[in-house]
């Protein structure tokens, strides 16, 4: 089986290489009764990350749109997207203890198609309760499906030995950024909200889930320590906590970065629909590198690297006079986020005292809580401030993944 090897960023001797040659991954392990190479068990992940990540991108494009039809101020906008940010939450928990008993790959692949359901239903919101409402359930979707994906990928990390967290995060950053691109052509072609959703998320959809179907057999576990709330103890604590401050600043671009655009910048629509795209683009660069990274510098050198470049991408947007200058910030910002997230999940996935599922969904509920609730955050700060200003509070957090770096490093 072939593959390009800076997708994944290692070769099958575990050496880091950044060549586009490709080579051979014969490896195989049994799942089951079946033999399952790299490649068809990564394509497989993949495909999920990349649905997750499209639908994500393709509301986000089109918030613009919805905004001006409902008529919503920031804060009314804020407060609809906090919704969104309660309904994953409470998802994270449950969606662990479930793939931990039924295994990651039939919550994952049955929470795909409720999910693309979801991104449709917010098309038909008619007022700032039907879309608060609707955007619940949309984020719960997306939430469970974080989980549920997450624990898919570590198990076909930890089966073949490979660091691929960061290839598939980087099909997530890919998915998220055709979803916007997907926007910025709806727009052009001036397609409905709706005749948008139906059209991009039934393709993604049926792409998805033909390109996932492989007889993987999940790990299962019972164990579970009961509390209500997946959240993180020991030292998982700081490992979510770095999750918070990075997805916190994804969320932020995914929701805001259009309408910084054309509020703050004075760029069109169409234009403005390219600033969460620069910022998917980067990071999938990044995430595609990011075995070759981590391996080469070590996880929290990685990290302290991502803070840094956040933090100067942030910089740069807050004091954008115009849209390229407000671009050129996106990209910094998605080359600092870029690994964060991974190393987050990875760190997660192999803690010696928590089970996967479990681990995973006690560090989601800080790292997706602040994609979702980061949103919210900058509508209430742009009602009080301004929207540029509203965007400064990422500077802090991007100080923050540097400090928080040292609890990335892989636990023995």
């Amino acid at each position: 089986m072939r593959f390009v090897e800076f997708a994944v960023g290692w070769n099958k001797a575990h050496l880091p290489t950044l060549t586009c040659a490709a080579i051979t991954f014969d490896r195989r392990v049994t799942r089951g009764k079946k033999l399952i190479s790299v490649f068809t068990a990564w394509r497989a992940v993949s495909a999920m990350f990349i649905l997750n990540g499209a639908l994500f991108g393709i509301w986000a494009s089109r918030i613009p749109a919805v905004r001006d039809h409902l008529n919503l101020s920031h804060e009314e906008l804020g407060y609809g997207l906090l919704f969104m940010a309660a309904g994953a939450v409470c998802s994270f928990p449950v969606t662990g203890r479930l793939t931990d008993r039924f295994g990651a790959v039939a919550i994952t692949r049955v929470i795909a198609v409720l999910y693309t359901l979801s991104l449709i239903l917010l098309a038909y919101a008619d007022s700032f309760w039907a879309l608060a409402i609707f955007l619940f359930v949309f984020g719960a979707f997306h939430g469970s499906m974080d989980v549920a994906m997450n624990a898919w990928a570590a198990e076909t990390e930890q089966a073949y030995d490979k660091p691929l967290m960061s290839s598939f995060h980087a099909m997530w950053s890919l998915g998220a950024g055709l979803g916007a691109l997907s926007g910025y052509a709806a727009v052009q072609v001036q397609l409905t909200v709706l005749q948008h959703f139906l059209f991009a998320g039934g393709i993604v959809v049926a792409f998805a889930l033909t390109m996932s179907w492989v007889h993987w057999e999940s790990k299962r576990s019972e164990q579970a320590d009961g509390r209500v709330f997946a959240l993180p103890s020991g030292a998982l604590v700081l490992v979510g906590v770095a999750a918070l401050c990075g997805a916190l600043g994804e969320g932020a671009v995914a929701d805001w970065g259009a309408i910084f655009m054309r509020d703050v910048t004075g760029a069109t629509e169409s234009v403005a629909t390219l600033g969460y795209a620069v910022f998917s683009v980067t990071m999938v660069a990044f995430r595609l590198a990011g075995g070759f990274l981590i391996a080469r510098f070590g996880p929290v050198a990685s990290a302290r690297f991502g803070g840094f470049s956040a933090a100067v991408g942030v910089s740069a947007v807050v004091s954008s006079s115009s849209a390229e200058l407000a671009l050129v910030g996106f990209a910094l910002m998605g080359v600092g986020y870029a690994v964060i997230m991974p190393l987050a999940f990875s760190r997660a996935a192999n803690d010696p005292y928590v089970p996967p599922g479990q681990a995973i969904a006690s560090v989601a509920t800080l790292g997706y809580g602040g994609l979702l609730i980061g949103p919210p955050l900058i509508g209430f700060l742009a009602e009080l401030l301004t929207l540029r200003l509203a965007f400064a509070v990422l500077i802090p957090l991007a100080v923050l993944i540097i400090l928080c770096a040292g609890a990335l490093r892989r636990a023995d």
